[in-house]
């Protein structure tokens, strides 16, 4: 028979009267406990590393910037100054077309029977002058012989001095003639572009009225056209006292740029100004003139025109992405020799490629963050690197 252990007998226990299993957590917790009696010591993270440069110093000449249209140099209204058919166009539209060339004929024929009828009668008045001429020498001879009366030479003085004046009267009708017949022939006053014909050949122009047949404008140079207000001119004036009211052509130069186009990239040349500022705008009118030998530049365009405001003058310079803006406008992170951050506003002046001028905030001595600006908190510390080779 074999013996088995009764379930009612008792389990045994250690001598600490706690069981194996529970007597190791009890020993772990302890641990626990005598570890947190240990402190513990915080380090703080490093100061944030920035870039930092002085200022670099340069050369800037300040601008002033306007905007304005541009026109043509000469825009002219090809007309029929004489009445008759219209028989023949000789261009293409929207042609250049060179200084003499034939646009546009209308109807000779009645224009040379007129100049022939004038001339004709230039003819009869000649001869009606030679006629009296001869009569009033021959009368006068005769009246030193006592052959003819006084009268009769009276008569036929007054004949040579009336026919001297139709000759006169006709070769006016002659020269009207041949300036009518001249008219006939529609030339183009100058070299440009010339625009769409405004009537068909057949049609009877000029009855009546002047009727326009086309416009022709010269583009090569072309105007560019805009204003400056009252304080601008003033300080400009003031800034370069050799710039005088007397200058009647001030032959500056501007730069032109296209609303297609990034910066000013044409060169033109200031050739007037306005003799007197408009009350109602308070703006004087100038103008510049700028070549344009493709014709790529139309009358009418938008532009932007940059003019040199002063003569170069020294500066400090600082990279376009060290300047930040804020509800107080630009500034600068400036580093002080503790390397605490503190922020500087800054005046800027003009943008040199990828630079700005500073016109007021800083100094040449000053070392400013060019690059990690949003790692650097005004009045903390941070740790320098300078850009380039190392610290001045």
């Amino acid at each position: 028979m074999t013996l088995t252990k009764s379930s009612s007998e008792p389990a045994v226990q250690s001598p600490s009267g706690y069981a194996p299993g529970f007597r190791g957590i009890a020993i772990g917790f302890a641990l626990v406990l005598a570890g947190c009696d240990v402190p513990n010591s915080y380090q703080a993270p490093p100061p944030p590393e920035v870039t930092v440069s002085h200022p670099r110093q340069g050369l800037v000449t300040r601008h002033i910037e306007f905007t304005g249209n541009t026109q043509a140099l000469y825009t002219v209204q090809l007309r029929a100054r004489v009445e008759g058919f219209l028989e023949k166009v000789l261009f293409k539209e929207g042609d250049i077309v060179q200084e003499g060339q034939v646009l546009f004929v209308i109807q000779q024929n009645t224009y040379q029977a007129k100049l022939k009828e004038a001339e004709a009668k230039l003819l009869a008045a000649k001869a009606r002058l030679l006629h009296s001429e001869t009569e009033f020498k021959r009368f006068t001879g005769l009246l030193q012989q006592d052959a003819a009366a006084q009268t009769d030479v009276d008569r036929w003085h007054y004949e040579r001095d009336a026919n001297q004046a139709d000759v006169m009267s006709a070769e006016a009708q002659v020269e009207l003639a041949k300036l009518n017949l001249g008219y006939t022939t529609v030339r183009a006053p100058f070299q440009g572009r010339i625009s769409r014909r405004y009537k068909d050949p057949g049609n009877v122009v000029g009855a009546g009225e002047e009727t326009v047949l086309a416009d022709i404008n010269k583009v090569d140079p072309i105007y560019v056209y805009f204003t400056i207000n009252e304080q601008d001119l003033l300080r400009i004036r003031k800034e370069n006292p050799d710039i005088t009211a007397k200058t009647s052509r001030p032959n500056l130069p501007v730069d032109v740029g296209f609303s297609n186009e990034n910066g000013f990239p044409h060169r033109a040349r200031l050739d007037y100004a306005d003799i007197q500022v408009d009350t109602n705008s308070g703006t004087l009118q100038l103008r510049a003139t700028l070549a344009n030998p493709d014709y790529r530049v139309l009358p009418g365009l938008f532009a932007r025109i940059r003019g040199e405001r002063s003569q170069p003058q020294e500066s400090l310079f600082l990279p376009e992405e060290a300047i930040g803006y804020d509800q107080g406008g630009p500034y600068a992170l400036v580093v002080d020799d503790q390397f605490i951050v503190s922020r500087r506003g800054v005046t800027l002046g003009p943008q040199v490629n990828r630079e700005y001028a500073i016109d007021a905030g800083l100094s040449g001595g000053d070392n400013v963050i060019v690059n990690g600006q949003m790692r650097a908190i005004p009045g903390h510390k941070v740790r320098v690197i300078w850009a380039g080779s190392g610290a001045p």
